[in-house]
């Protein structure tokens, strides 16, 4: 664990296990992803970001568990499953998803799929 995640989880340090698991998965399924953190999102990325964990709200705050962190990724398509949270086509026929996680079992074959499929298709994109 880098001294930068350390510090992105510093206000949500119940989180961090979370991200722990969810960064071993991504990595030890795509080992050429990259990490960078920012202020605001930690982006893993092949040719372009896929992946990315943040404490954007996508839930009203009543509906949120104590501990919680957003995990969104980009499919060439909207995934019609009830456990996304929002999602948004900003480009045509690149969709946004947003779900929250908030316990390991969160992290699972489905979501670790669709992260998959998010890397295939941002090594894809154009731009």
């Amino acid at each position: 664990m880098t001294q930068d995640v350390l510090l992105f989880f510093q206000s949500h340090p119940q989180a961090l296990p979370l991200y722990a698991q969810l960064e071993e998965e991504i990595l030890s399924r795509l080992p050429q992803t990259t990490v960078k953190v920012s202020k605001t999102q930690i982006t893993f990325a092949n040719r372009h970001g896929f992946a990315f964990v943040s404490f954007n709200p996508c839930r009203r705050a009543k509906d949120r568990p104590p501990v919680w962190m957003t995990v969104s990724f980009g499919l060439g398509r909207r995934c019609p499953s009830p456990r996304i949270d929002a999602a948004t086509e900003p480009y045509p026929g690149r969709w946004t998803h947003h779900l929250l996680v908030s316990t390991p079992e969160d992290i699972d074959q489905e979501l670790l799929t669709w992260l998959e499929e998010a890397a295939a298709f941002a090594a894809a994109k154009r731009r």
